[in-house]
Formats: C-alpha cells, structure tokens, sequence
C-alpha cells in the first residue's frame, strides 16, 4: 500500500499523540552576521540521519525505545525577524501545553529567544546553560537588537541575573565579557564547573542550548562562524550527558551551515549530537 512520503529524523517517526518529545526545525538565518546558509540545516539532517544507527553506544539507548515526533520545518517568516519569533515561540508553547520536551533544531542561534520565551511563561523559574563559542550577549549588533550576536542578551532580559550559564566561549567583544561578568555565568574555552552547576540547578526547570560551533572546526567546519580553540565531539558528549539528569523542559541544536563542509562530516556530526541529546532527556 501506498502512503505518504514523509521524512523525519531517523527514529523519530512516532504519533504526536505517544511521544514525550517533540523536534521541529526552525529554518532562519535573517540576521547571521558572517557567512548565512543555516535555514538548511534541519533538512540536511533529517536526509543525513539515515547514515547513522538509531542506537547509541554511548548510553547504551536506542531510538526505537523512545517516543519522538518529528514536526518538520516551521514556515517561517524570514523577512520579519519579530514574526519569526512569535512564530516559534507560538509552536513551543503549544507543545508545551501537551506536556512535551519541544527539541528545536535552528537555524542560526537567534531562534532560540522565540523558544526560551514560551518556556519562561510556563517556567518562570527557568535556567538556561548554553553551549556556544559566542558569548551572544551584544546590546545590539549594527544597531539591530534582535540578532544571533544578541540572543543570550535577550534571553537575560527575561531572566534575569544568575540564571544564565555559558561553557566553551572563546569569542566575543570586550564589552560582552565585562557586562557578563556582573549578569551571568561564563567559563571560557571548556566545561570546567559544569558539575558545580549542574549540582546548583537540581529540581530546577532547565533548558539547554548547543550552538554547534562550540565544536572544534578541525571537528564541525561546517558552521557560519568558525571559531578556532573549541571543544572535540566527546568533550561535549560528556558535557551534554552531565546536564542529563537535570529538569530539561527545552532545548535546541543550532548554527549548522551544511553548505560549507561538503563532505558532509559537520552534518553528520550534528546527527549524532542530536540523537545523544534525544537519548539523554529525561521522559519521566
């Protein structure tokens, strides 16, 4: 018999209805400030996926043993950056109300403002731990406050202080580092602490952000910003199944260019980085 063809990540073909955990990617790049081409990554994902195993070695987990919908790309409005967002914030909300994990694929990084907002109105207590090179925390880039370089800055006007943890920055402005110093918590270049805050944010909502590029080059060229001195594959496995036992009510994978790494190892490596994460959530 004949059905549609619909592809979704591998593994994550399950009814709405039965899965703890939602993906949708969410194709922007408007305002990336270097090289653009990141609205084609959940795409380049989802055809890749097929080139790795559903299970995990790693935790010793397998995809078919999980509950996980894949909700395709989000129409989005890529000449109305404020529209955009609302958009994704209106998507995450309502999986949200359905008591579901939303797993956001971007898309350049800005898009996870539009999903942090949905999660603070149902968690006003949340904590954000981002994975990232860039600390993100510009006022405002050319004059624009709604940018990729700007995003963690905004996600702190609505969270405020001590709520916001960075690990793996190795870029930014003066300003960025000197503001932060006073609003949020930065380790620069590893996951050093990580357990400490790990430790502080048990029974606290919690969402978790990875911004690829906080990957080695060497390991991840495929991204709009390389940043050189980054962390490798495992360093930030490790780190990723350290956050695992937290409250994660949210979370994003994001800043995967395919178009610059035609071999298609950054691709294939954000595959692998997505279906670590999926595995480590806890459903319960």
């Amino acid at each position: 018999m004949l059905s549609k063809n619909i592809e979704t990540f591998i593994g994550c073909d399950n009814a709405y209805e039965e899965s703890k955990i939602v993906i949708f990617g969410a194709p922007f790049d408007s305002t990336t400030s270097f090289r653009p081409g990141t609205r084609f990554a959940s795409k380049a994902m989802r055809g890749e996926s097929f080139g790795i195993e559903t299970y995990s070695p790693y935790q010793d987990k397998d995809l078919e043993d999980i509950t996980v919908f894949d909700g395709g790309d989000l129409e989005l409005s890529f000449g109305n950056t404020s529209r955009a967002l609302g958009q994704i914030e209106e998507f995450t909300a309502l999986v949200l109300e359905d008591g579901k994990i939303p797993c956001m694929i971007g898309g350049e990084h800005l898009v996870t403002l539009g999903a942090v907002r949905a999660v603070a109105k149902k968690y006003p207590d949340v904590h954000v731990i981002q994975f990232d090179a860039h600390a993100d925390l510009r006022e405002d880039y050319l004059d624009e406050t709604l940018s990729h370089a700007t995003v963690i800055h905004r996600v702190w006007d609505l969270l405020g202080d001590d709520r916001i943890f960075q690990f793996g920055i190795r870029s930014g402005d003066r300003s960025e580092f000197q503001w932060g110093k006073d609003h949020i918590f930065t380790n620069k270049f590893n996951f050093n602490g990580l357990e400490d805050v790990v430790e502080k944010l048990q029974g606290k909502p919690v969402y978790l952000t990875i911004d690829l590029d906080v990957l080695d080059p060497s390991v991840f060229p495929g991204t709009g910003t390389p940043e050189a001195g980054g962390v490798s594959f495992m360093e930030l496995l490790h780190a990723m199944l350290k956050v695992s036992g937290l409250n994660i009510v949210g979370c994003d994978v994001n800043e995967l260019s395919p178009i610059y790494d035609q071999s298609g190892v950054s691709t294939a490596t954000a595959c692998k980085v997505l279906r670590e994460l999926l595995l480590s959530l806890k459903t319960n």
